[in-house]
């Protein structure tokens, strides 16, 4: 594949050759952000290779994203911004990801990723730059054919026009593509866009509705194995011993391989290397991961956040401050380990000839996977080549950087020399996969006459997922910041004369990752929930309670007030409905929400959630509230039943018979308002999910009296009508 070693020039010639029509790849300086600035040591400043345009003599555009699509509706809003600038018609474009290279490496984190819910704020400027780009060239071809200068040349749907003469940027693609690049890439001004800012509707959508789209689990190769591997039972167990001889006599099991995390078998087809597998009758040196279990860890973690962490956030004087508190209220949370548990299994195809390898795999680090998979073969990583599918969900559970299953499937081609196909069963994935960490809080609270906190100790314990990875030079003075976002950046503390938040880091053989949201799933029910205990204690609406709090942050009071404005907060609610509200940041977005329930007969009713999301400029409204609605109910799901529990190392649950989601019948209403925001771009993937389980269980205060300091909710007998 074309790689930025390559000069534009000559990348634009063979672009020309090979498809007969215009290619594009430009440069722009990398974009600065907070988000992964420095987690990836060693590989920021400096330049980034972006994404491609295509345009064909036919006027197809084929745009292809550096990002990958995985529900979050990327497949649209970026093409968006290449055809706003582009001046395309919107019928002609169609997309493809890009496979594993550096010209799709990320702008801010400097590798080829999606997550972070940043793909439209990172992508937004040098998105709209090739597209400008390539409408420059389009139009100055356009004005050689016409012997006038560009500016007599105007745009319009994928047309040039001069007076009644018109020429399509097909016709105009190659000889476009023989232009010097231009020196500037003005952009046009926010009152001229046409796509930007407004809805579209998915341009994955008829794909995926009358099955064409492309998944990992599509993939058939000829002559291509089906691949199941057996790992150890206990987190961090080994192989001691195994008996082939009666997994190979099961029909269609082709072959069974030791790999280093455990015994592959390969057979014709899924169900005989799964009953093979049944067979393998393996000894397993189980390690220390067999003497782990959740009642004994939780007891551990209290009694570490029962004393002060390493500080990740500190004010004032703690002492002084409870010495001089009216009240003082102590809480403790706590947080069960969760699983991404994507819809689609985790999968990876691997082919090996001579000395390269392609790979097919719904990954959301292709560049990462790809240089794995290279050092597992003793490749050069340009020998592999990573085919990105559409995946079923990642939720971040498809981006490893120790590339798990795909180094996996990889491993298991080299030992058999053969094309497989590996295939992780949900349970696979669920009992030996990776986690959101589980936490504790302990938090001690003083306030003063007005109930209003003036002294905060707040104390965390859990594993980092930072630590032992490429991303532990992000650890700064013994903190993941992982760990403690949403806490120690928290608006609320910043109104605490005197605060305290410390950090113990636990280590347990549970390998775990982030998470949709990551650390905010965690503080921020923290946050919002002890923030609504304060208003109780004070004697306060919780609404004007964080009013008054969140007075210096105009970002989440705009979210705050449309949220209650559109939920009628404060009106007259239906007999036996209640409301909760709650308001959380992350990733750069600012969202409230307000559920509204009822208990009908002793069981939870979520009757509707009201959104509100100041995240800047919405370039897809329709996807910023797909993305909230996605987010609510992946929200209700960990509040309603998300909890993995572990004995004698070995995870209890199994599928989505024991590790639940919320079903159509528990959904709420959901009603999302966008607020109107020129402030800078945030994401719109993750920050959704926080303020569901706080605003939930708020809700459920203002029904029973009965404050929820750990989840899931199940847990608390509220199960749903």
């Amino acid at each position: 594949m074309v790689e930025q070693e390559i000069s534009r020039r000559n990348f634009l010639k063979a672009g020309a050759l090979l498809s007969g029509g215009l290619l594009i790849s430009f440069t722009i300086p990398q974009v600065g952000g907070r988000l992964g600035k420095s987690i990836i040591p060693g590989i920021e400043g400096g330049f980034t290779p972006n994404a491609f345009l295509n345009i064909q003599p036919d006027n197809k555009i084929t745009i292809i994203l550096s990002h990958t699509e995985m529900g979050q509706g990327i497949w649209t809003t970026l093409p968006m911004l290449i055809a706003e600038e582009l001046d395309a018609d919107w019928k002609n474009i169609t997309v493809e990801h890009a496979p594993a290279g550096k010209p799709w490496n990320h702008t801010t984190y400097g590798i080829q990723i999606t997550g972070g819910s940043s793909t439209t704020w990172s992508e937004f400027d040098r998105y709209r730059k090739a597209g400008a780009a390539a409408r420059i060239l389009l139009t100055q071809a356009a004005a050689n054919r016409w012997r006038v200068t560009p500016d007599k040349v105007k745009t319009a749907n994928g047309l040039a026009i001069l007076g009644d003469t018109k020429l399509s940027y097909g016709e105009l693609a190659t000889e476009a593509a023989l232009l010097p690049e231009p020196k500037e890439i003005p952009l046009r001004a926010a009152t001229d866009w046409k796509y930007v800012g407004k809805g579209k509707r998915r341009l994955d959508a008829p794909a995926k509705t009358n099955g064409s789209a492309r998944f990992g689990m599509d993939m058939q190769l000829p002559g291509m194995l089906i691949a199941v591997v057996a790992h150890s039972p206990v987190f961090g167990g080994k192989v001691l011993s195994f008996n082939a001889t009666r997994a190979k006599a099961v029909k269609g099991v082709k072959q069974v391989v030791q790999i280093p995390t455990g015994v592959a078998v390969l057979a014709d087809n899924y169900w005989s290397a799964n009953e093979g597998k049944k067979l393998l009758n393996i000894i397993w040196n189980e390690g220390e991961g067999a003497n782990l279990n959740t009642a004994s860890q939780m007891a551990a973690y209290k009694k570490l956040a029962s004393t002060n962490g390493l500080p990740a956030q500190k004010q004032g004087d703690l002492t002084a401050g409870f010495a001089g508190a009216a009240k003082i209220i102590e809480a403790e949370y706590v947080f069960p380990y969760l699983a991404h548990a994507p819809m689609e299994p985790l999968n990876c195809t691997v082919k090996i000839t001579g000395d390269s390898c392609e790979i097919w795999s719904g990954t959301q680090l292709p560049g990462v996977d790809r240089d794995n998979a290279a050092r597992i073969l003793g490749m050069k990583s340009e020998n592999v080549t990573l085919n990105v599918p559409f995946l079923g969900g990642g939720f971040g559970r498809r981006a490893t950087m120790a590339s798990d299953f795909v180094s996996e499937a990889v491993q298991i081609a080299k030992a058999s020399h053969q094309t497989v196909k590996m295939i992780w069963s949900r349970e696979d994935d669920m009992k030996g996969g990776y986690y959101r960490p589980a936490y504790v809080h302990k938090l001690r609270i003083g306030t003063d006459a007005d109930g209003m906190p003036v002294a905060w100790q707040h104390n965390i314990a859990g594993q980092s997922i930072m630590a032992g990875t490429p991303m532990a030079a992000g650890i700064k003075d013994g903190i993941d910041d992982s760990s403690v976002e949403g806490v120690k950046d928290s608006p609320y503390l910043k109104a605490v004369p005197a605060h305290y938040v410390g950090l113990h880091t636990t280590k347990e053989v549970v390998p775990v990752l982030w998470y949709r949201s990551v650390g905010n799933t965690h503080t921020g029910f923290v946050m919002e929930t002890i923030i609504d205990e304060l208003a109780t204690n004070a004697g306060k609406d919780p609404l004007e309670y964080r009013r008054k709090l969140l007075k210096d942050s105009p970002r989440h009071l705009a979210a705050l007030n449309l949220a209650a404005e559109k939920a009628g907060w404060g009106k007259k609610l239906p007999a036996g409905h209640y409301h909760g509200i709650a308001v959380h940041e992350a990733f750069k977005s600012y969202v409230a929400e307000v559920a509204e329930i009822s208990l009908e007969g002793g069981k939870l009713k979520v009757h509707k959630v009201t959104c509100a999301i100041d995240l800047g400029l919405a370039v897809n409204p329709d996807g910023v509230r797909a993305q909230m609605e996605s987010g609510i109910i992946f929200g209700l799901t960990m509040a309603l039943y998300g909890e993995l529990s572990i004995e004698n190392g070995r995870l209890q649950q199994n599928n989505f018979y024991d590790y639940k989601i919320a079903r159509m019948n528990e959904a709420p209403q959901i009603d999302v308002h966008i607020v109107d925001s020129k402030e800078e771009m945030g994401g719109a993937g993750e920050p959704c999910v926080p303020p569901l389980a706080p605003a939930l269980c708020n809700a459920i205060f203002a029904a029973t009296g009965k404050r929820i300091y750990d989840l899931p909710l199940m847990n608390h007998n509220f199960i749903t009508a």
